[in-house]
């Protein structure tokens, strides 16, 4: 990757109203639907594009001292994607346990050339679910959509920004993509790391031992309430769904949605309607025209007659692919991952969520949904 990629030094949003470093309340724990599972005394910040996220985990990555766990569902053979690779090359030449895992549909176009010298270097590749169309059953459908990195097993980042030009500006030459990650430290990294060797697994990888360990982020910014929740196995399909329902169905004051492909369910709308009638404000955007899958496009608009009938407010982003996949309810619960509103996401796709109750980060996320609100057009019901 060239300098000019790897010095985008982030900066991130300030919340306008709020410094967002309130301690969580215990009332907030009310937006988990099974509190049994939440760990405490994580910290989490919001990483918006490319630009912040890319160095981030490169830095994390050159930091590691035992073991590296990276996970996409698209690498291409680009800048990005072989910036990447040369820093998993580094730290397995370093002595490191490194495990590569991507999907073999997402990546289609990564060069095999590039997967010879990974494992030549001593990294542990993996191509999830090979494309084998002439295989009865191969799987075209399970697919694995995380976009997941564990540094040590004490830092995490999981999101919606995969490994590509396509999420750096055009400033920087990729495609303008705009998307969010977000970087975990603290005891929920442990749990990306066993969802990553459960994946690992099932796609027919050897066992390995995880590297578990390290300190709990201490002070006000330490103080995230957090699970990750994925959709591994068949009982825990609709997981991130019920978490969604169940947050949104308590909101007070604001949702606030940022979805690509979003086309909700009937449960779903049921209870953004239900939400509106409580008085709470109900936003949603969703990407424009320039959605690069133009079906999905098409269905997403299908449901806002429904949507802004029942008082829910729909923004359309005017830009480049908006691939985000986050929300945030009344400045306390939050989620980023790589999990849609749809019904792949729902029924077929490994997926990753961050499901959270920090202020600090919901500060960053309604920040920079009021960001990008700004630039977008609203859905009005009566020229729609």
């Amino acid at each position: 990757m060239t300098a000019s990629v790897c010095d985008a030094v982030p900066q991130l949003v300030e919340a306008g109203h709020s410094t967002g470093r309130e301690l969580v309340h215990g009332a907030d724990l009310e937006y988990f639907v099974n509190r049994r599972r939440v760990s405490g005394g994580n910290r989490c910040r919001l990483l918006r594009d490319g630009d912040e996220a890319f160095p981030a985990m490169l830095e994390a990555i050159a930091g590691a001292q035992r073991q590296v766990l990276l996970e996409t569902y698209i690498i291409h053979g680009d800048r990005s994607s072989l910036a990447f690779c040369a820093a998993l090359a580094e730290r397995a030449r370093a002595g490191l346990q490194v495990y590569f895992m991507f999907d073999s549909v997402g990546s289609f176009d990564f060069p095999l050339d590039v997967i010879r010298e990974l494992r030549q270097a001593g990294v542990n590749v993996l191509e999830y679910a090979p494309y084998a169309p002439w295989r009865p059953r191969w799987g075209i459908n399970r697919r694995n959509h995380r976009k997941t990195c564990v540094v040590d097993g004490v830092t995490a980042f999981t999101g919606g920004i995969n490994i590509g030009d396509e999420n750096l500006p055009p400033s920087l030459g990729g495609g303008g993509w705009h998307d969010l990650h977000v970087r975990i430290d603290g005891p929920v990294a442990a749990e990306c790391a066993h969802m990553f060797h459960e994946a690992w697994r099932r796609g027919g990888g050897d066992a390995f031992d995880l590297v578990l360990s390290g300190p709990r982020p201490e002070g006000p910014e330490g103080q995230a309430h957090a699970m990750v929740l994925g959709n591994h196995e068949l009982k825990l399909r609709k997981e991130i769904r019920r978490a969604y329902l169940h947050a949104i169905d308590r909101a007070r004051r604001s949702i606030a949605i940022m979805n690509a492909y979003f086309v909700p369910d009937r449960g779903i709308r049921r209870a953004l309607a239900r939400a509106v009638v409580r008085g709470v404000d109900v936003r949603i955007l969703i990407p424009g025209p320039a959605n690069d899958l133009r079906a999905l496009y098409h269905a997403t608009r299908a449901v806002c007659d429904e949507l802004l009938a029942n008082g829910v407010k729909i923004f359309e982003w005017p830009d480049r692919m908006m691939h985000a996949k986050t929300a945030a309810i009344d400045g306390a619960w939050v989620t980023v991952g790589s999990y849609n509103l749809d019904h792949r996401s729902l029924f077929h796709n490994l997926e990753a969520n961050l499901i959270c109750v920090d202020r600090t980060l919901a500060a960053q996320v309604e920040a920079s949904f009021r960001r990008d609100l700004a630039r977008c057009d609203a859905l009005e019901l009566q020229s729609w």
